[in-house]
């Protein structure tokens, strides 16, 4: 049995779900009419057989009558009695025809008609009055002003209601339009069937007549056999699949969406926006936007031509937009005008805010890989002569295969991390996973605060990410979001297993976190103890040097690293260094506050631990009010570890966030001369003017030091911003020197961190 509606599609009743709707509806009404007056073709031919059949059997009495009036002549009666006795028979066996067509035909059909399309038209009459409730109940939830937190309080009640409503009644009635389309063709089929059996035996003297037919008539009996049985099974199936999308949440206001740049008809993202009107009474429109080929169109019905608001998404912008009484507004910028757009939710404005901004950056990547591109042969032209050291120029081409081979060399990498697929070609940065093309899409709906996706081949990669991909991997983190999986009975899906069972899977995985080992309880705000080294350092300076790290005890949290490099490696590596004479206290880790534990493990650079204490609910800016208020990032700095930095980066944490001294990440990278850790502070947003309670700023600071690298890095960020500010009415992206610049620093910090330190600390450089 063929589906005609698919229920996912339903949710998201879209203009293409309105269009098979009305060609179902058609159809249905369509079909209504020609068994209408099928039936009642069947009724005058059952009339007329009846009158004949009766006519008949007077023709017949009549032959049995002159029979007995020829009794005398015995070839005349036997010929007659003979003669009536077999169209008696033959009589007999028509009204068992007629009968059957009563019953086989007549009646199923009037029964298909009467009950089960009446049944579809009612199902019909509540989606269309569910519709116009949750049509209303938008333009309502849309209208409400933020400024009145009753009138808002009270759209989204009716929004919820309305939503929910509609949803059961769609889901009920593509249900309906399955059955009904299963059905027709049971009903139908085996109602011609029947006739055409009773047919067969009522005339058996023109079986030659029919048997150019009979090899049909039995191939068709077996078929429908067989769909019988196949429909019966599809039923089932299809009513528990049913069962089980309904008893999910249909009340929550976020429509399915998921941005896929790689989509095979060009559609990255669509779903519905209100659109203020450019004319002079500012009239909002509900419209199907979506973002295809570059460009961002909306259309009202299926079948319209779709109307272009941005023709090239490179040449727009994409931000929030407060400055009107309406919720969830954001522009979308071009030279030539401005499109005002809202969306449903504080969730779907940010997912089309994302969408946007991943197709800009789709459509960049694009022009940057055609050789004919300008900016391509700027950038080839300047190979070798522009950044530090020689490293800039690099071709992001050679970039994005690299890191594609060198995170999918990572154990477990080769197959996504939540089905299987082999071959993954995206990854969730902040959780170090590489994920199949629907895997990812299903991340991309948590949200940027549980999973960060990035393409392996389309986006380009920093240096620093890559580092950061490297350490961690699949293997790593589903030791510890899968660590209780052979203790609860839920399967994992595999790569062809549907789109529900992994969106399902993944949610109970990341985002309810059902599969993880609990921690032992500990206490809420545990407060560590400085090692005995560390309190007799008294200087600001002895505070920022390299700290080596507390060696922990054996314990759950501590897994192996992907390097094959434990903590107590990391301790023993440390001791032997400049600090091997300081006396430091063992501290056991299994107890801390999951806090306490990224804290610990950003100073060990313990990737997987690090993943473990986030996946337990620490808190990634969480303050050790012992250590002068020091953060799980400014302990990164303190070691030097420029993908565990990026690691606490891309999961939230503050790059601004300062100790009890005033000093940042940024001031401490600056104290310590650590150069690759000041540029990818700068480039993650660090404040450079911020200033500690000496009123040094990392400017002053890195002058002081005679850190010349430094100081350019600083003073080229500086400049940038000041251009950048001054540009901002004509629309430039900054100096693309600055981007080569720190781009050249990056890939020195990630490969070469040994050239950094090549610069003597002369104050005259």
């Amino acid at each position: 049995m063929t589906v005609k509606l698919d229920f996912e599609e339903c949710l998201k009743d879209s203009p293409r779900f309105r269009a098979e709707i009305e060609e179902v509806q058609c159809d249905v009404s369509e079909l209504e009419t020609r068994l209408e007056k099928l039936v009642k073709q069947c009724q005058a031919m059952l009339d007329a057989g009846r009158v004949y059949c009766q006519t008949s059997r007077s023709f017949v009495n009549g032959l049995k009558e002159l029979g007995h009036h020829c009794s005398q002549d015995s070839m005349m009666e036997e010929c007659l009695v003979i003669f009536s006795e077999k169209l008696e028979a033959i009589l007999d066996a028509q009204g068992e025809v007629i009968e059957t067509t009563q019953k086989s035909v007549k009646l199923k059909l009037q029964s298909f008609v009467k009950e089960d399309v009446r049944r579809f038209k009612d199902v019909r009459k509540e989606f269309e009055r569910n519709s116009e409730c949750l049509e209303g109940a938008l333009a309502k939830n849309a209208q409400a002003p933020r400024g009145k937190q009753h009138e808002v309080e009270e759209a989204s009640h009716a929004l919820l209601n309305a939503r929910k409503a509609f949803r059961s009644g769609a889901l009920d009635y593509v249900l309906e339009i399955n059955v009904i389309e299963a059905k027709k063709k049971n009903d139908i089929l085996n109602a011609v069937l029947s006739l055409m059996e009773a047919q067969a035996q009522f005339f058996q003297q023109g079986h030659e007549s029919l048997s150019n037919v009979d090899e049909y008539r039995r191939t068709l009996s077996e078929e429908h056999t067989q769909l019988v049985l196949n429909s019966a099974r599809e039923k089932r199936d299809m009513e528990q699949r049913h069962a089980a999308i309904k008893k999910k949440d249909m009340s929550y206001d976020d429509s399915i969406m998921d941005f896929n740049a790689d989509a095979a008809n060009g559609i990255a993202m669509e779903g519905y926006l209100y659109k203020r009107a450019s004319n002079a009474f500012k009239t909002w429109s509900r419209r199907w936007f979506s973002i295809k080929h570059n460009q961002l169109v909306y259309q009202k019905k299926y079948k319209d031509v779709p109307t272009v608001v941005v023709e090239d998404l490179r040449l727009c912008t994409v931000k929030p937009s407060s400055e009107n009484e309406r919720r969830f507004c954001f522009e979308v910028v071009s030279p030539s005008k401005c499109c005002l757009l809202q969306a449903d939710s504080e969730r779907q404005q940010l997912g089309w805010i994302s969408a946007v901004q991943n197709s800009i950056a789709s459509a960049f990547q694009e022009h940057r890989e055609d050789p004919h591109s300008p900016r391509r042969r700027c950038s080839s032209a300047s190979a070798g002569s522009t950044g530090v050291g020689g490293v800039g120029g690099l071709d992001q081409e050679n970039t994005n295969r690299k890191a594609l081979e060198e995170v999918q060399a990572i154990t477990g990498n080769r197959q996504c991390c939540d089905c299987g697929e082999p071959g993954p070609d995206w990854a969730s940065i902040n959780l170090g996973i590489t994920l199949c093309i629907v895997c990812s899409g299903i991340h991309r709906s948590l949200g940027v605060h549980f999973s960060k996706v990035r393409s392996l081949t389309l986006d380009s990669w920093e240096p620093e990410l890559i580092k950061l991909m490297c350490e961690l991997g699949n293997t790593v983190i589903n030791r510890i979001y899968e660590a209780r999986i052979d203790e609860i009975t839920i399967k994992k899906p595999s790569a062809s297993s549907p789109r529900g069972d992994k969106e399902s899977w993944i949610q109970s995985k990341y985002v309810e976190k059902k599969f993880i080992q609990k921690l032992p309880e500990t206490g809420r705000n545990p407060v560590l103890r400085r090692s005995s080294a560390r309190r007799n350092r008294t200087s600001t300076q002895d505070r920022t040097a390299q700290r080596p790290p507390i060696k922990p005890k054996p314990n759950r949290a501590t897994l192996p690293r992907v390097t094959g490099l434990n903590p107590s490696d990391i301790l023993q590596k440390n001791n032997t260094g400049s600090h091997k004479d300081a006396e430091e206290e063992e501290e056991d880790l299994s107890g801390l506050h999951p806090g306490a534990l990224l804290y610990r493990s950003a100073a060990l650079q313990n990737f997987p631990v690090m993943a473990d204490a986030l996946a337990h609910g620490a808190d990634v800016n969480w303050v050790n009010v012992a250590e002068d208020s020091s953060t799980p990032l400014i302990q990164a700095v303190s070691a030097n570890a420029l993908a565990a930095c990026e690691f606490l980066l891309q999961n939230g944490a503050h790059v601004n966030q300062a100790d009890i001294n005033g000093r940042g990440p940024l001031h401490h990278a600056t104290i310590l001369g650590h150069t690759g850790l000041v540029c990818l502070f700068l480039k993650r947003g660090a404040d450079y003017n911020a200033k500690d309670k000496n009123q040094k700023d990392p400017i002053s600071i890195a002058v002081d030091n005679a850190n010349a690298d430094i100081v350019t890095l600083l003073r080229i960020a500086k400049m940038n911003k000041e251009m950048r500010e001054m540009d901002e009415g004509f629309g430039q992206s900054g100096d693309e020197t600055y981007h080569d610049i720190f781009r050249d620093f990056s890939h020195m910090a990630s490969n070469n961190p040994e050239k950094l330190k090549r610069r003597s600390a002369d104050p005259k450089t």
